[in-house]
This record gives C-alpha cells, structure tokens and sequence, in this order.
C-alpha cells in the first residue's frame, strides 16, 4: 500500500489575544484615533516535510462506535544507517489545539533523537487533530481508540521505511498533559512492552469518566516494574494552591501512593520554576530515559525486555531533596520517590532545587561543512545527549565571525536552537543549520569552521575546515 506523505491540518485555529500599549505622556490627552482593523490571526505553519530518514502516515477521523474520532499523524525518525531498531521513543503532546499542532515537530527534536540514536531506537511525534474545546478524552484515553491506531501506525511505518521491527519492539514513553494520561494507560494496557514513562503534569485514566461502563485498570505486577517518573511545576499545586492547574498535585500524589504501595518502580520530580509548562524537564528526563533504555533493552532484537536493576536504587523522601542509597534510607522506603541509581539521583537533586543539572560533557563536533562561493555555509551537527543545543559559533579564518542564532528567542527553559515551545517541541519554522557570510568581499578566499555550544555554554571542537 503507497503510504500519504502529507498530514491534514485540524481546521480550527488558536485565537491569540492581542495586548495594545497605552499611549504615553503628552499623548493621553489626545483624542484616540479611530481603531485600526486589527490584523489578520496568521494561519498555522505547515508541518515539516516527512522525506527520509522522516517518515508519515495519516488517518481521518472515524465516525464508527470505538474508533478514533479525530484526525491523526504519526512522524517517525529512523537514525540514520541504523540496520535493525530495538526500540522506539514516543514523545506525547497534550490536549487542545494548540498542542496538537505542536506534536508535529516532535520527531524533528536533535535532543530527543540523540537518545533514540544512541540506543538505536526511532523517535515518534503523534499529531492528533482535536479541535480546541473538542473532548481531550476521545484520544488521550487509548481505549477510544487511539490504542488500535498507534499500532496501525507501527505496522504501515514498518513496512514504509522497511524496518518491520517496528512493529513489535518495546516503547519509551513521554506524555505532556492529556499525552501523560495516554502514556500512562497505555502503561496498564501493554505493560510487557513498555521500557519506561515519563508523565508530565498527568497520570493514567484508571478509571473513564466519559464512559463509567468501561472496566477500571489495575496495576498489574508487570506494570508496577515498570520505571515511572511523575514530573509537573510546583504551581500545579505544590506550592501555588489557587489557578487553572492547581489540581494536578492532588491527582499525581494519589497515584504515586498508589503505585508505590505496591512496590511500583515510581518517583516525584518537581519543577520549582513551572506551573503546566514543560520548562526544563527534558534535562532531567533524557538521561532518566537514558539509564532506563541503557538497563532494559535487550541484545537480541525480539527477546523479552530485561528487569530494571533495583540493587542500585537511592530513594529520596516524597518532596524531599536529599536521595539516599536504598540501604542507608531510614524512611518508609514504599512512601519514597524511587531513582533507578545514583547518577539519575544526583540529576533529580539538583533538578528539584533549580532544575540546573550539571554537566561536564561537551558536545559533539559539527559535521559536513559546506560553504559555497557566495558565502553560503550550511553543516550538519549532533546534539549534546544531556544538555541539548544552544547554538553555534561560526568562525571564519580562525577568527569568531558570529553566534547563531543571533537573537535567542526560546521561551520556556534554557535558551534552545530549535526554541522550544510550551509543549517541548521544537518551534515552526524549525531552526536551520545555515548561515550566509554577507561581509565577505568578492574574490577573498576564507576558511570557515563551526562550533556547537550546548545550553549549559560548554563548546564543541571546532569542526574540520571548509573552503568555496
């Protein structure tokens, strides 16, 4: 079957308020000018292209009983030159409009890939098409329907980038909002496949409030070994007890006692600088993925996933700060967040007191660096596993020639390449890996190299040389 490469786009736009600044000294005395008709809302970008090593499927929405009733795409990145894929990260967008649209660009995150492209697993951003005030509960809840599609997907984008693996291999799971209610029952549903679950500012549908007939999940024992991290901002009522999301620290709280209780392999981390806003949360929640990728996955494609290692655990007490190794905590240890070891221990700490979670390592070197006669450099570069990219120095002749990109615009977290959006995806139009040398003067021969700098402002080795 030839597979669509295209993905439709939810007819509904956001509506954006726009805030106009009052007149200023002298000039309040005026008359107020006739109002201008205010500009047009712009229409939402269009999601990137999907050629490979990207890949798409698409379905409509269905207007039959127990099928998904929104539009939904699929994006899968496949590493490059990867022969047989052992796993695959789904990064999960939220409820409402605006965090569908966001869902587009999840596949094309260079953080996230960097951790799919370690463990040789592909990267999937859903994108559903849930109108703004349209029921969130139609898709985050999977077992209205968006369970059967996710694994129709799997099957098409097996066979469409020839990896049938990628039918049956185990699943890294992170979900934002209603995304973190979807992972999270997926979680009880399929829990023999699942590597790990990050749930920010959500937990699972254990029970369905749309339809009260359907059977309640339970923590089953394969479940409750499964590594899962709880992570909201502390305004989601933590700390701030009043606002729209308020309510998630009571929700989150009883499903981690819940969980624990029974010996599940469950912690707490608290964004203090956020409320529903994803913020810093991927620096912790990468290499979190990263140990549990690193202690499940299995050498031979197709076997079993192998048990999370608990020797190693600390565990620390619930809003607490200080971790300890399981043998020296003297608290109730099926009261306390749960860190699969030590190093993920001290990224918790530090995460959960100002979300600035060292890191010693630089990144990687850019690559294939290409400059054309009329100054034109374009390069291709790897992201930093732990700390992302902030940007790049272009160097012309030895001599630093300018910092991309040149006005940092990231609005949530630290300063981002890609500048991440409310939802932890990259911004449309995604950010390019290019720049044009407008001060070099026809006839001049210059040698150009590139640096990367991650967010935390350590820099890569310069690249290798490049020439017209």
């Amino acid at each position: 079957m030839k597979l669509p490469i295209s993905i439709s786009i939810s007819a509904s736009v956001s509506v954006f308020v726009l805030v106009a600044s009052g007149w200023a000294g002298s000039l309040l005395a005026q008359v107020t000018p006739p109002a201008a008709t205010p500009p047009a809302t712009p229409a939402p970008l269009p999601p990137p292209p999907a050629a490979p090593p990207y890949f798409r499927v698409h379905y409509e929405a269905s207007t039959q009983a127990g099928e998904l009733t929104f539009g939904v795409s699929y994006t899968l990145w496949i590493p490059p030159g990867v022969k047989t894929l052992r796993g695959i990260v789904v990064h999960q967008h939220g409820c409402g409009d605006g965090a569908c649209r966001a869902g587009q660009t999840a596949a094309f995150d260079l953080q996230w890939q960097e951790l799919a492209r370690q463990h040789e697993c592909a990267l999937m951003g859903p994108s559903y098409e849930q109108p703004e005030k349209a029921d969130c509960g139609m898709w985050c809840d999977p077992r209205n329907g968006s369970d059967k599609k996710f694994l129709q997907a799997l099957d098409e984008l097996a066979a469409a980038s020839k990896h049938p693996e990628l039918a049956t291999v185990p699943w890294a799971l992170w979900g934002h909002s209603g995304g973190a209610a979807w992972v999270g029952t997926m979680l009880l549903l399929h829990p023999d496949r699942i590597v790990a679950v990050w749930l920010r500012s959500g937990t699972p549908r254990i029970t369905n409030r749309e339809v009260p007939t359907m059977p309640a999940l339970e923590f089953s024992p394969a479940a409750l070994g499964v590594p899962v991290m709880c992570n909201l901002g502390t305004k989601e009522g933590v700390t701030v007890k009043e606002g729209r999301f308020s309510g998630g620290w009571k929700n989150i709280e009883q499903f981690f006692t819940d969980f624990r209780a029974k010996g599940g392999l469950i912690g707490v981390a608290v964004d203090p600088l956020t409320s529903h806003e994803c913020g810093n949360q991927r620096y912790m929640a990468i290499p979190w993925f990263d140990a549990c990728l690193t202690a499940r996955l299995p050498e031979k494609v197709g076997a079993p996933l192998k048990p999370m290692p608990t020797a190693g655990a600390w565990l620390a007490p619930l809003l607490g700060d200080a971790p300890q190794p399981v043998a020296q905590f003297t608290g109730d240890a099926l009261k306390a967040v749960w860190l699969p070891d030590e190093r993920i221990a001290k990224d918790w700490a530090a995460y959960v007191k100002d979300t600035a979670i060292p890191d010693a390592t630089p990144p990687p070197a850019p690559t294939n660096v290409r400059v054309t006669a009329e100054g034109e450099l374009t390069w291709n570069a790897e992201a930093d596993l732990e700390s992302g990219l902030a940007g790049f120095i272009v160097e012309r002749d030895g001599q630093e020639l300018a910092r991309l990109p040149e006005k940092p615009a990231t609005p949530f977290g630290r300063q981002n390449f890609q500048k991440n959006n409310y939802s932890d995806t990259p911004a449309l139009p995604l950010a390019a890996m290019q720049f044009t040398d407008a001060t070099a003067k026809p006839g001049e021969k210059h040698t150009y190299r590139i640096v990367s700098v991650n967010t935390v402002g350590l820099k890569s080795p310069e690249s290798t040389p490049a020439v017209p």
